[in-house]
């Protein structure tokens, strides 16, 4: 049998398929090469968990970026992610990260990590399950994880701007009462004492007529440091008013409240200022109201305001318990 000049000779077919299959072998190389350059570019954590096997099968170049920690070591073992986990925020990251298993997926997880360097970041990490597992297949999730941290510093920077008098980082009107509406209730629900004091600064327009309000802004920052000392934790305290402060001190009974007002009133007295060769002391008139069977949080601050007004008309400088 003759062979046909034109036809390719088995040798020749071989090297054809080959050479097909070095180029498809190149192609999936450089596509694998640029697949990898965007991972590597991307400011997040993309990661893939097989459920069964409990083991982190894929995670992307930003994690060692992110976190601060070896990829391989993560790869080896599951435990490597929540040793990273600041304390706290364990229990919440594993149980929402569980729920991914009835819901499908989780859009808000928010957990605070610590690098290997010691730096505590706030992460969000979000996840989804892409494929369920069945009869041989095991259930995989996976979801991507960002740093979320300026934004966080960025929130409590807002809150606290929002919530704290800004000459005496005390808080401010609306935050105060709106923490006091919340234990006045409270108190009211379960039965608890609380006490309210308001005080006020004595002759503060005096002090800023003879010092100068740059003094009188001194005073009113001291005052509030002394309200910080003298109260305990957990009680609140801020600035209502231009030279007007109070204090809400849940669980509190009227005895100890009025140890409270009474150290206080001593932490003031003890304060000195000097303003070129002149130095003065000030003094605060407070009145104290205990819960009784006050309907609102408005009637507890207007028996202490009339039993501080009290305070002023018989001499200043002292405290006087509401009727």
């Amino acid at each position: 049998m003759e062979t046909s000049l034109d036809a390719p000779s088995e040798l020749e077919k071989l090297t054809l398929a080959l050479l097909h299959s070095r180029g498809e072998v190149e192609r999936l190389r450089e596509r694998e090469a640029i697949f990898s350059s965007l991972l590597g570019g991307v400011n997040a954590v993309l990661w893939a968990f097989d459920w069964q096997a409990q083991r982190v099968i894929y995670v992307s170049p930003a994690y060692e970026r992110l976190f601060g920690r070896s990829a391989a070591l993560l790869l080896a073992d599951y435990n490597e992610w929540r040793n990273c986990i600041y304390p706290d925020d364990l229990d919440y990251a594993a149980q929402s990260f569980a729920e991914v298993l009835e819901k499908g997926a989780i859009e808000a997880r928010e957990y605070r990590i610590i690098r290997a360097d010691g730096q505590l970041r706030w992460i969000s990490d979000k996840c989804f399950i892409s494929q369920r597992g069945g009869e041989n297949q095991p259930t995989i999730v996976v979801g991507i994880a960002e740093d979320i941290t300026e934004k966080k510093q960025l929130e409590g920077e807002l809150h606290r701007l929002a919530t704290t008098d800004v000459l005496t980082k005390s808080s401010n009107r609306r935050h105060f009462f709106e923490c006091a509406e919340r234990e006045f209730a409270h108190s009211v629900q379960f039965g608890s004492p609380l006490a309210f004091i308001l005080l006020d600064i004595d002759d503060f327009k005096q002090i800023n007529d003879t010092h100068g309000h740059q003094m009188g802004d001194q005073v009113l920052q001291r005052i509030a440091q002394c309200g910080a000392n003298a109260l305990r934790r957990g009680d609140l305290f801020g600035r209502i008013g231009g030279e007007e402060f109070a204090a809400l001190l849940p669980g509190c009974p009227p005895d100890l409240a009025r140890q409270i007002a009474e150290r206080l009133q001593r932490e003031v007295q003890r304060l000195g200022f000097t303003c070129g060769r002149k130095s003065f002391g000030v003094t605060v008139s407070q009145g104290l109201a205990s819960l009784r069977d006050d309907g609102s949080l408005d009637s507890l601050y207007a028996r202490a305001d009339a039993a501080m007004y009290k305070a002023k008309r018989s001499g200043k400088n002292q405290i006087v318990l509401a009727d």
